[in-house]
């Protein structure tokens, strides 16, 4: 583990770039990750976490101008939103 000055010093230079995200989510979730991570080559689940929300912004981009980038994103979005429980509430079997 680096020294707390160590830590001090990176986080000094990365902050205006970078800032970490500590989220606690589902198993499944973290399943998903695992398998992305695999499945494009990534190097780790916070890279996964990048990829997943590259795609969404180029979708969110895409649909602007392509009708049936606006429609999976609509589709996605309304899947999302309709199973939502599933994928965030601790009260669901994994």
């Amino acid at each position: 583990m680096a020294t707390a000055e160590a830590q001090k010093k990176w986080r000094r230079k990365k902050r205006p770039v970078k800032r970490q995200l500590n989220v606690v989510a589902r198993a499944l979730i973290h399943d998903y990750l695992d398998e992305i991570t695999e499945s494009y080559a990534l190097k780790g689940k916070g890279e996964a976490v990048t990829f997943s929300c590259f795609i969404v912004k180029s979708l969110m981009q895409q649909s602007e101008f392509n009708q049936e980038a606006a429609r999976l994103l609509s589709v996605f979005s309304e899947n999302f939103q309709r199973d939502r429980e599933l994928y965030t509430s601790s009260r669901c079997p994994k």
